[in-house]
């Protein structure tokens, strides 16, 4: 099942998605799936022309992120696989959808991005075990970790280079029935391939991730967390269309922009 979160110009809506051939209809739901059944109202539109989709999910909490998460880009990046998962947030402020621009900030002249598989909470988790972990996701999603990497080099931790408005392009869906276990995290900027892992070489692997960071802190339903990335992340700037994939969950693209 795949759960869509759209806009025809009115308030947000949720929606199970159905393909058919090479079109894609969305069967409107009933209420907000985190917090009541998926009840289908009857409606059901095409997806194109005036139909937009939203982030399936604004986190009500938080977003937690995984760093260096591949051994290949903790590599690129200069610095040693953790022992341990290493830990920071982004705001829910930072979540926009698909198509949504990315915008530069004033404050950074190096910006990356970075695809990753993105995990959505389903139920108050706390203190779950890796056994247990599967029956509190509700399913995943495509993000992009997008990060000033020059602020997150002279700043000496990470709020303002990962958490800046537009930093988390989160979409196009909800996927409830994806297996993460090895799967294709790819990204591509200008059509061109950058990015190529599989979570499979995730150091560590989704329920061990949920069950570690509900030691520490309550996951609520909607909270996000993001899995890390592998190698090949590189800049994007001003004109440059991002997109970001995961196998068996679809592609989410951004155009990029700097407000002048």
């Amino acid at each position: 099942m795949r759960i869509a979160r759209f806009t025809t110009g009115d308030d947000p809506r949720f929606a199970l998605v159905q393909q058919e051939g090479d079109k894609t209809f969305l069967a409107v739901l009933g209420g907000d799936p985190l917090y009541m059944p998926a009840m289908p109202t009857g409606e059901r539109i095409e997806l194109g022309d005036g139909v937009r989709l939203l982030a399936p999910v604004i986190p009500r909490s938080k977003i937690v992120c995984v760093g260096k998460n591949y051994a290949d880009h903790a590599k690129e990046m200069g610095g040693d696989v953790p022992t341990t998962p290493l830990l920071f947030f982004k705001p829910n402020t930072a979540v926009v959808g698909p198509d949504d621009p990315i915008v530069l900030p004033d404050f950074t002249q190096e910006v990356s991005y970075e695809a990753e598989l993105a995990v959505v909470i389903s139920k108050v988790c706390k203190d779950v075990t890796p056994e247990n972990a599967p029956s509190y996701i509700l399913g995943y999603t495509v993000a992009n970790d997008v990060t000033a990497r020059d602020a997150q080099r002279t700043d000496g931790q990470w709020a303002r280079a990962k958490g800046f408005d537009t930093s988390c392009p989160l979409g196009p869906w909800i996927d409830t029935d994806l297996n993460p276990e090895d799967v294709a995290v790819r990204s591509r900027v200008n059509g061109e391939p950058r990015q190529d892992g599989r979570t499979r070489d995730m150091v560590f692997d989704v329920p061990f991730l949920v069950s570690y960071i509900s030691e520490a802190m309550t996951l609520l339903p909607g909270d996000v967390i993001l899995t890390g990335t592998p190698a090949g992340v590189g800049r994007i700037d001003q004109g440059d269309r991002v997109e970001v994939e995961v196998e068996g969950v679809g592609v989410l693209a951004n155009p990029v922009l700097r407000r002048r």
